[in-house]
């Protein structure tokens, strides 16, 4: 079977775009499990922005991709997708907030200038980016349900709505990312839970025209899958670091990978697969 490999490329880290806001305490303890280990383990995803920048968004490893930015490397080995690969999807995270009380939590979504809740009695209700009073959708543990109406029609509007939305609760309480929609089968799971917070879902043109203007969503909100993936590449982490150009680096690169490919060392996997390296 000839295997076709991904597209991998060296990159400008100075043309990588990120598309959610950056918690920077989890990039000090990934650099220096990078330089401790002397190798880039799994090469974050990017699509090409169409503006003629010769830009990229990264999709997934935004943290890998700050840590190089703050690590000073010139360049950063990624995997290059296209827009309308088939194999790429993109799908939305939830907030489970907790350790917050549900009136604590309420009252800092109600401190927000940006937007008024309205009480629903549909707890089906779905959260539309485009609609001015579902912006998002807030369950409390207690069954009540909640539209955030927001009067803002632009994008970039809209989504410092939903960031304000995440600011109020972020530094007062924990935070766990769900595919969850009903908080209902959550309650007896998270202690002192204070809500559910429902995101719209997002096209991948919105995010990145976001991106291309500079904007951030809230950081948890959006999980992009690309098949097929390359993970566990392992390649030298000096590479990375050199200040050789992009070309020489991308015709190393190829040499590098058709070695692997003669010498076998790589395999792909069809199946969906559960590891236990990581």
């Amino acid at each position: 079977m000839n295997l076709e490999i991904p597209h991998l490329a060296f990159l400008p880290v100075d043309k990588l775009l990120i598309h959610e806001r950056h918690d920077n305490q989890r990039t000090l303890p990934l650099v220096q499990r990078m330089r401790s280990s002397g190798v880039f383990r799994n090469p974050p995803i990017v699509t090409p922005l169409s503006d003629g920048s010769g830009r990229y968004m990264v999709l997934d490893g935004a943290n890998r991709a700050t840590a190089l930015r703050q690590m000073g490397f010139p360049h950063c080995l990624a995997q290059v997708v296209q827009p309308d690969d088939p194999g790429l999807k993109l799908y939305n995270w939830n907030h489970i907030v907790w350790e917050l009380s549900p009136q604590r939590f309420l009252d800092g979504l109600r401190a927000i200038s940006e937007i008024s809740l309205e009480l629903v009695q549909d707890r089906q209700a779905k959260p539309d980016l485009h609609s001015e009073c579902r912006l998002a959708i807030i369950q409390l543990p207690g069954g009540e349900v909640y539209a955030v109406c927001c009067s803002e029609q632009s994008l970039q509007g809209r989504v410092a709505a939903l960031n304000a939305i995440a600011d109020s609760y972020r530094e007062r309480a924990r935070l766990d990312r769900t595919s969850a929609e009903d908080i209902l089968p959550l309650v007896h799971i998270y202690p002192n839970l204070g809500g559910l917070v429902n995101f719209p879902n997002f096209s991948l043109q919105d995010i990145l025209e976001l991106a291309a203007r500079g904007g951030h969503l809230p950081s948890g909100v959006t999980r992009f899958t690309i098949a097929p993936r390359v993970l566990h590449l392992n390649y030298p982490l000096a590479e990375l670091e050199s200040s050789r150009s992009a070309e020489e680096k991308n015709a190393d690169l190829d040499r590098w990978i058709k070695d692997k490919l003669a010498r076998k060392h790589v395999r792909y996997y069809a199946e969906p697969t559960i590891l236990f390296d990581e």
